[in-house]
């Protein structure tokens, strides 16, 4: 299989992870910063190693056909510049939606792409990068991650979690273990995030995605 510097189109989207990472403002954020530089440090083992890449069998899912919107939205914003690395490999990608049940209205609204992680495309078990889309007028219900920090940049599209702001291109939000979140998206137009896990090797490896009966949402006054 050929090694991650032999492959330019992948090795320039794991490039624009290090770069948005590296470059980004925390905000000044304690807990991003420290987050952004695990993240750092993660992509920098990647390229010391320069692992395999075994692109899987392509799939794709309902909300793939809102992908060329997103993609197109995206290269007017702030993150344009990953968005353009990802349309050079988007037909490699293996869109999946990781839950063993999920709920009827959300099968056509939402599926995520694994980049570099346990399971490729990218071979790396320390940490995990990938893209979620989701379409227009999208609830994804309250879930969280068990022993996993989860940290979202916003690459096109509006955005809100637990109702407690609108996030823009260029936004990036993080999730520490075990916080119950809930995702709303704008009314027209999809959203595309991309996002970053930390964590223990064996919970990248085996997630166990499931959603929450508890949400952090505020009530309305």
């Amino acid at each position: 299989m050929p090694r991650l510097s032999e492959r330019p189109d992948w090795f320039y989207v794991i490039r624009e992870f290090d770069y948005a990472y590296r470059t980004g403002s925390a905000g000044g954020s304690d807990l991003i910063r420290s987050h952004m530089k695990k993240v750092r440090d993660g992509l920098a083992r990647v390229f010391a190693s320069d692992p395999e890449v075994i692109p899987p069998e392509p799939t794709s899912r309902p909300v793939c056909d809102h992908l060329e919107r997103a993609l197109d939205n995206g290269l007017d914003g702030a993150t344009r510049s990953m968005v353009k690395a990802i349309e050079n490999v988007k037909s490699e990608l293996r869109w999946d939606q990781g839950y063993e049940r999920m709920p009827k209205h959300l099968d056509r609204k939402f599926a995520y792409a694994e980049l570099l992680g346990p399971n490729g495309p990218v071979v790396w078990p320390e940490l995990t990068v990938g893209l979620v889309l989701f379409a227009p007028r999208t609830t994804y219900p309250a879930h969280s991650h068990d022993g996993i920090t989860e940290s979202y940049l916003s690459l096109s599209g509006f955005w809100s979690e637990n109702d407690a702001g609108v996030y823009a291109p260029g936004s990036m939000v993080l999730n520490l273990p075990r916080y119950t979140h809930t995702i709303t998206t704008a009314e027209r137009e999809p959203a595309l995030l991309a996002y970053a896990w930390t964590g223990p090797a064996e919970r990248l490896a085996n997630p166990g995605m499931r959603f929450s009966r508890k949400s952090n949402r505020p009530r309305a006054a």
